[in-house]
């Protein structure tokens, strides 16, 4: 039983708009976990692995989850065109600001793992660890155009039961082995009630973001990738994905040759974090990442605020001429 009570926490965006976070656990020696979620998926996806970090009995250690804007907890923002990969990682650096919450051991879930990757572009020396939860550098079009299919269109149920339903229908080709109780309690996690219905966990417009993109162009992310390569990263991967290739995880092992990799069977895109067994695997990995210096942490952070402070200026609106 875990004796870990989780509690929410509303930080304010560089534009004003409130960012949920979920932390776990207190503050102590030990390295922080940022837990970043998929593109519509929010805190409660971590909820088992964040309980289990938070509460370990010899390490201990604080657990941040996050709700991106218009996702989760967090607020609607009401121009569609900031739900974007660069608005996302700048809202995730002024929450790590926030919380003085650097150098952090991050898991990533399929965009989550995008975010880690384009911020050890940026900041390399905010990074101590990383588990990437199905994705890579290499990004399969057929999963995109297929997660583009149901982004913002889900149908409206009348109960959780009708819900479970309607993702079995959606994603029962990928989890082939999930019971009943599974697709219930994944119900939860995706709806929630607003009004007397049951709407998705998410600002439907998100859905605008995927319609002018051409999946077979977009790029590869291997130079963000290799900045990874000094510390350590565990990549779980669901068997049945159809966002990351076994091939890809092949090309990831020999550019990361320490890569720890962990297939989950009968599970696609993207593995739930919830498998005592898997979990477990997770917090032994987080338990053997080497801390950093204190000295650097305290830069890391001084770097991370000089940024904020630069996207901020940079992103203001621009004033009008007469």
């Amino acid at each position: 039983m875990h004796t870990v009570d989780p509690v929410s926490r509303f930080i304010p965006a560089r534009d004003g708009l409130m960012l949920h976070v979920r932390c776990y656990g207190e503050h102590n020696n030990a390295l922080p976990v940022i837990c970043l979620p998929g593109l519509t998926r929010t805190t409660a996806d971590f909820d088992a692995v964040a309980l289990a970090l938070a509460d370990h009995v010899i390490h201990p250690r604080r657990v941040i989850a996050l709700d991106y804007r218009g996702r989760g907890q967090s607020g609607y923002d009401p121009n569609p065109a900031n739900y974007s990969l660069p608005v996302d990682l700048a809202d995730v650096m002024t929450v790590l600001t926030t919380l003085a919450a650097c150098p952090a051991v991050f898991i990533g879930t399929s965009s989550g793992g995008i975010l880690t990757m384009l911020l050890a572009t940026l900041r390399p020396d905010a990074i101590a660890g990383v588990v990437l939860n199905d994705i890579g550098p290499v990004i399969e079009p057929e999963g995109l155009m297929r997660v583009r299919s149901y982004v913002g269109k889900l149908r409206q149920p009348n109960n959780l039961v009708e819900a479970a339903d309607i993702l079995r229908g959606i994603f029962g080709t990928a989890f082939t082995k999930l019971s009943a109780d599974d697709w219930l309690a994944n119900a939860r996690r995706t709806f929630k009630e607003e009004d007397g219905r049951l709407v998705p966990t998410y600002d439907v417009k998100l859905a605008k973001t995927f319609e002018a993109i051409d999946f077979r162009l977009l790029p590869s992310l291997w130079m963000a990738f290799d900045k990874l390569v000094n510390v350590p990263v565990m990549l779980i991967r669901g068997a049945n994905s159809d966002l990351l290739s076994a091939a890809t995880v092949e090309l990831m092992c020999r550019h990361h040759p320490s890569l720890e990799v962990i297939e989950v069977p009968d599970q696609g895109h993207a593995p739930l974090l919830s498998a005592p067994d898997l979990v477990e695997r997770i917090v032994e990995f987080v338990a053997c990442v080497p801390p950093l210096q204190r000295k650097r942490n305290k830069l890391i952070n001084i770097k991370l605020l000089m940024f904020n402070a630069f996207v901020k200026y940079k992103l203001r609106p621009k004033p009008r001429s007469c």
